[in-house]
């Protein structure tokens, strides 16, 4: 007890008498304001962040496309350059797929290829509807997240949910920030804080493979896309609440199950796993004292935004060109082979022990979301109310898929090979299944 009483008495020396908290409530407010608080503009009711990317993409329609082509030159171009693209086998073939997402990019801004790549539902909707709002979404959002988890928010809530993060997901407290930007802003935002939090300290390896794989799901913006392609925005709030709890169940589960438990407990610089404190009978005292430190120890707003938009922009130049390549692939394979077909009849029997109507098509669908989350939505457009319902939940509980999340994670340093994030694909659409096919089938 002793030496804990005395630990924070040197962290609030350490703070400081003079730290200017201002910026903690401040800052703070205003990243929350921007990332997780819905406002109604022009009869759209969604976050600051989405609205500014919908202004942009309203205002410079024609301009965007040759933005976005730019990036993603500059992301094909940036292995090689770097000396990065041979570093291992899994870096050599994502070099080659960004150079293949350049040839993609080049050939739809400039409307040059079959006339099959620009069918609606192929060229053109990954690049308006993935490509241009992806490469705004991620730069934008990389400036206001340095008011966001820069200024102590970060630290306070992480004290405050530390008795409920810890015992069901086995990740820190502040990993509750991640989770909620995911749902509410955006996966690669998400990953963005995960990837910062890591390469700091504060998270280990496994920490950060939880996280990248258990809350970093495609945003609520996204979902309502999903909602209204399955005519479900009249449960609106039964599909998104039914959505959030399933999926972090689900994550509950896998935690608890090779391969997520077996990835490296350690932290970025070799150091063991340092204990949660106990924090019980003073938990809010804490939590204001590590914001305290904190504060004390950012740097200006103007270096603290530099840092983090460059980071966005690596990030976005990671992501843009395996958009075009990886997710065209899957459309096609899913539009013009069976490969799906077949990939389907592993869920099938999932499906059908939980009585999903129409089993095998939902089994199609669950399999084809590896590729692109949109993609299952756009199978069961003339289905059954039931069979949307389970699609849709799928589709976002999934987590994992290989045209935007799984570059994501590569690009970053998270501890998580592909072969395990496909193995913990598999995991959770079963578990997805398992329980939302009984949620279905009382609704419908």
């Amino acid at each position: 007890m002793a030496t804990e009483q005395q630990g924070d008495e040197r962290a609030t020396r350490g703070a400081g008498t003079g730290v200017p908290m201002w910026k903690f409530f401040v800052y703070s407010l205003v990243g929350t304001l921007v990332f997780f608080v819905p406002i109604p503009v022009s009869g759209e009711s969604s976050i600051v962040l989405d609205h500014l990317v919908t202004a942009l993409e309203t205002a410079f329609p024609d301009l965007l496309p040759y933005l976005a082509l730019a990036v993603i030159l500059a992301g094909a171009v940036h292995p090689f350059a770097s000396g990065t693209w041979n570093r291992s086998p899994v870096s050599v073939v994502f070099s080659v797929v960004k150079v293949a997402g350049l040839v993609v990019g080049v050939m739809l801004v400039f409307e040059l290829g079959p006339a099959w790549l620009f069918a609606e539902d192929m060229g053109p909707f990954l690049l308006n509807k993935l490509v241009i709002p992806v490469g705004l979404l991620v730069p934008i959002g990389a400036v206001f997240l340095a008011l966001l988890v820069g200024y102590g928010l970060l630290e306070f809530i992480g004290v405050l949910l530390q008795p409920v993060m810890r015992p069901v997901w086995r990740t820190p407290g502040r990993s509750a920030v991640d989770a909620v930007a995911s749902f509410v802003g955006s996966y690669s935002l998400g990953l963005l804080i995960t990837n910062r939090v890591y390469r700091e300290g504060k998270y280990s390896g496994r920490e950060a493979a939880i996280i990248a794989t258990g809350f970093s799901t495609v945003s609520a913006t996204f979902m309502v896309v999903v909602a209204s392609t399955l005519d479900l925005m009249s449960d609106w709030n039964t599909y998104f609440w039914t959505t959030l709890a399933i999926t972090f169940l689900v994550t509950a589960v896998t935690v608890r199950i090779w391969p997520l438990s077996k990835v490296t407990d350690s932290y970025i610089d070799g150091s063991r796993p340092r204990p949660d404190q106990d924090n019980r009978g003073r938990r809010l005292s804490r939590a204001w004292t590590e914001a305290r430190e904190t504060v004390a120890a950012a740097p200006s707003l103007g270096r603290n935004i530099a840092t983090n938009l460059k980071a966005g922009l690596l990030m976005t130049m990671a992501i843009l060109p395996s958009i075009l390549s990886i997710g065209l692939l899957g459309l096609v394979l899913a539009t013009h082979t069976p490969v799906f077909d077949w990939l389907g009849y592993a869920f099938y029997p999932f499906a059908w022990i939980m009585q999903a109507p129409e089993p095998l098509l939902v089994a199609k669908a669950s399999a084809v979301g590896v590729a692109e989350m949109f993609l299952p939505a756009l199978l069961v457009v003339e289905s059954a109310a039931a069979v949307k319902f389970i699609v849709a939940v799928v589709s976002v509980s999934q987590i994992i898929f290989f045209s935007a999340l799984v570059p994501c994670v590569v690009a970053t340093e998270i501890p998580i090979s592909v072969p395990r994030m496909i193995v913990i694909w598999f995991q959770r659409v079963v578990l997805t299944l398992v329980l939302a096919t009984p949620v279905a089938l009382l609704l419908y």
